[in-house]
């Protein structure tokens, strides 16, 4: 077993900036000394290095709410920045239904980040495809064309190069890439119809988004229609086939729930936790586009996840008409 000069040698491997606290500099918090000296850094990062023992005080490490004060010696290893290892190659699972030499077609599992961003810098979907198919480092966002909310499950179209993203992305544009997704809703949908609602970021809340009085609002359309219906621990619940064509962020969640309908288990929009649901019941099921290698229009379906295939099991549906 390696003794603790060992561990630390090996945890230090970079060479280390040495401080010396001036005689001007009052005695103060670790922090706010290392703040002080170390002004292009934040004090949250900072102290970060502190709690991660990247910073010795005269030889020792450091504790978070140590003191320093004049003539004390700090060796700071200052550390990337989270997001400096976003677009890093990690070994994620998911599901690949097929791929060519243009595109990818991803199964994502429930519960994977699409792409990096606060507070999700690493484990995304993204630093998969990196691992998996590691010329997409040269190519835009990895080559996502599209993305689903980490929660959702299912289908997604990835470009391989930069002639097909443009490609897909002008599909997108156009509105002719197809997406259908199974949802499970709360209450009776009745009868099919389109909900054509400008969505923005909700000006209270900030992690929602909104249809009424949006912040810089977009336009958004989804086409819906009930499959059955059926009862979950005593109320009323529909599946819903929904057609997306635009993809704002929570479209379909944002949607459903303006019809008085949110989905079972989206907390974040009224959806109530029903069956043992753990995330919000939505699942990209079909996915076609014209093929940019010149292949025509392709088609690929997902099975229903174990999770929400679970939920399903647990309804008491009631008969075809």
């Amino acid at each position: 077993m390696p003794d603790i000069a060992d561990s630390e040698e090996a945890l230090h491997d970079d060479d280390p900036q040495i401080l010396r606290v001036p005689f001007e500099q009052a005695a103060d918090r670790l922090d706010k000394v290392l703040a002080c000296l170390l002004p292009e850094h934040s004090r949250s990062r900072l102290q970060g290095w502190i709690t991660s023992g990247h910073v010795h005080v005269n030889g020792a490490v450091a504790k978070i709410r140590q003191t320093v004060g004049p003539d004390d010696v700090l060796t700071v290893w200052a550390q990337p920045a989270p997001e400096s290892l976003a677009f890093q190659p990690e070994p994620i699972d998911f599901g690949v239904i097929a791929d060519s030499p243009d595109w990818i077609v991803v199964d994502k599992p429930a519960g994977l980040v699409t792409h990096p961003g606060a507070g999700n810098w690493q484990g995304t979907l993204l630093n998969g495809l990196l691992h998996r198919y590691p010329e997409l480092a040269h190519v835009a966002r990895a080559g996502i064309v599209h993305r689903l909310d980490k929660d959702t499950s299912g289908l997604m179209v990835v470009a391989r190069n930069e002639r097909a993203q443009t490609h897909l992305v002008r599909q997108l544009q156009a509105r002719t890439m197809g997406r259908r997704y199974i949802a499970l809703a709360h209450g009776t949908v009745r009868a099919p119809g389109k909900v054509e609602l400008a969505i923005g970021r909700d000006h209270r809340v900030p992690v929602r988004m909104a249809v009424e009085r949006p912040i810089a609002p977009k336009p958004a359309v989804t086409h819906y229609r009930p499959m059955r219906r059926g009862t979950l621990d005593g109320a009323t619940v529909s599946e819903v086939e929904c057609k997306l064509e635009t993809g704002r962020t929570h479209q379909i969640r944002v949607h459903m729930a303006s019809l008085g309908h949110p989905l079972v288990a989206d907390t974040l929009y009224g959806g109530r936790l029903a069956g043992g649901a753990t995330r919000q019941m939505l699942h990209a099921r079909a996915l076609h586009f014209d093929d940019p290698g010149g292949g025509g229009e392709v088609e690929w379906t997902a099975e229903i996840p174990a999770d929400m295939a679970g939920v399903m099991q647990q309804i008491d549906w009631e008969p075809a008409a």
